[in-house]
Parts: C-alpha cells; structure tokens; sequence
C-alpha cells in the first residue's frame, strides 16, 4: 500500500519525480549530446538537470529526502564542468572520445558503492511508496539491493560495450557497441525495476495469506525485449552489411513477442 509523507505532493508529477530512472536524466541528456566540440555543451545542460530535478522535487514534494542518485549527479556534473573549464584541447579530445564510459562506469561506482555502504540507491525513491513499516522489512530491502545491482550491471555492460568499440574496433559509432547493447541492457534494467517489485509483493502476499495471484512470470520481463529486436533487425538492414541478421532478428522478434505475449 502506498502512502504520502507528511508535506509531500500527490499526482502525476510527485510520482514522477519519486523515480529512481528520474536520477538519470542528466547522464541521459551528457550521453545524447556529447560529442567533439561539444563536452561543456552537454556538462553544462547534464549540470543544470540535475539541478532542476532536485529543485523540482523538495519544491513539489515537500518534505522529500535528499537522494543519493540526485547528490552525486551534481556533484559528478559539477567536478566535469570544472575539468571542461581547466582542461587541455587535448584532455577535451579524450573526454569527448571515452565520455560514454566514463559516464557509465560513474554511474556503476555509484550504484555498487550504494550498496557497500548499506543504502542501494533505489531504497530512497522506494521509500516514498511505501508504508513506512515496511521500510525495514527483509523483502523490501533485499528487492532493492537486487534492483541497484541490476543496474550496476546495466552500466557495466554499456561501458564494456563502448570501450570495445572505442578501443578495439577504433569506431565509437559502431551500431552494436555503441547502441544496440547498451540501449538492451538499460532497457533490461528499466524493464526489471518494474517487473520485479510486483514479483515481490506478490510472494509476499501470498505467504502471508496463502492466497493471491500468481507472481508475474519471466514472460513479462521479457516481453519488451523481444520488441526491441524488430527494430533494432531494422536498424541492422539499414546501417549494417549483415542484411541476412537484420531479417532474423526481425522474424525472430515478431514470432517471440507473440509467443511472450501470450504468456504474459
């Protein structure tokens, strides 16, 4: 059951900002528009986000905590803008060049360290929806200690993937590397943030009462990935010489997702 805190805004908007993906906006924004001759650019728009998440949130939700995600994004922000400012033309390159990974493995740190330190991020937004006297219940934290190092997998995945690309096969826009692999594996932890909470509250009301519905199965999980390979099958046909890849992934997507939906 969910419940407001004392101060706090109900709606849409409170809702919103009360989600932990809403922490990543800034990182989102640095990652679209980063690029050569434009590393202040994305610092300085990525900064100014982070800023007007937090001002968002304690203005419209008063009597909001102070989030871990949403500290270390001004501050990650902050310490980049500071560097772009002192920087060399050729620290600039570099930065422009690995911006991706260094982004990723930041918010890899973050979300790894969250946890080493007993408070995974996630547990901060969950906590404003839930009852407080579930606060400290096993199952909700362990739900978010799962939750935090889904995405600090996420993270790892995307920043080996633009590392191989960028140091490997020498081409950063290279549609597997750069893209594809690492848009799954955030979709993956998106997709997870969602399906796995409700697993939870499902086991749990059924331990407690013996009766219930069912846990959502994995076809639910999944479902949305299998979307994604139509049009990634279509991407791969346009941008890609492995047209007969393209038609597989595109055949294999429609036929998964009209099996997973069924399921679901």
């Amino acid at each position: 059951m969910r419940t407001e805190a004392k101060g706090t805004a109900s709606g849409p908007v409170s809702g919103f900002l009360e989600n932990p993906i809403v922490g990543m906006a800034p990182w989102i924004v640095f990652s679209l528009l980063v690029g050569p001759g434009r590393f202040e650019l994305s610092v300085g728009l990525a900064l100014a986000t982070a800023v007007a998440l937090i001002a968002a949130s304690h203005l419209i939700n008063r009597g909001s905590s102070w989030k871990l995600l949403e500290l270390a994004d001004v501050v990650f922000f902050a310490s980049m803008a500071v560097v772009g400012a002192l920087a060399s033309e050729g620290t600039l390159r570099w930065l422009e060049t690995y911006a991706g990974e260094v982004s990723n493995i930041a918010l890899a740190v973050i979300a790894f360290g969250s946890m080493a330190v007993g408070m995974p991020f996630t547990i901060q937004y969950a906590r404003e929806q839930v009852d407080p006297s579930h606060w400290h219940a096993p199952g909700f934290i362990r739900a978010n200690y799962v939750i935090t190092g889904v995405w600090g997998a996420a993270f790892v995945v995307a920043a080996l993937a633009g590392a191989y690309g960028d140091l490997v096969l020498h081409n950063p826009n290279n549609i597997w590397t750069g893209w594809i692999i690492q848009i799954l594996a955030i979709v993956a932890a998106l997709k997870f943030t969602v399906w796995y909470p409700e697993v939870v509250r499902a086991r749990a009301v059924r331990e407690a009462t013996g009766e219930g519905p069912e846990p959502p199965g994995p076809a639910g999980l999944l479902l949305p990935l299998a979307g994604l390979l139509v049009p990634i099958g279509i991407a791969v046909l346009i941008f890609d010489n492995m047209w007969w890849l393209g038609v597989a992934l595109i055949v294999a997507g429609s036929l998964l997702t009209k099996r997973l939906s069924s399921e679901s």
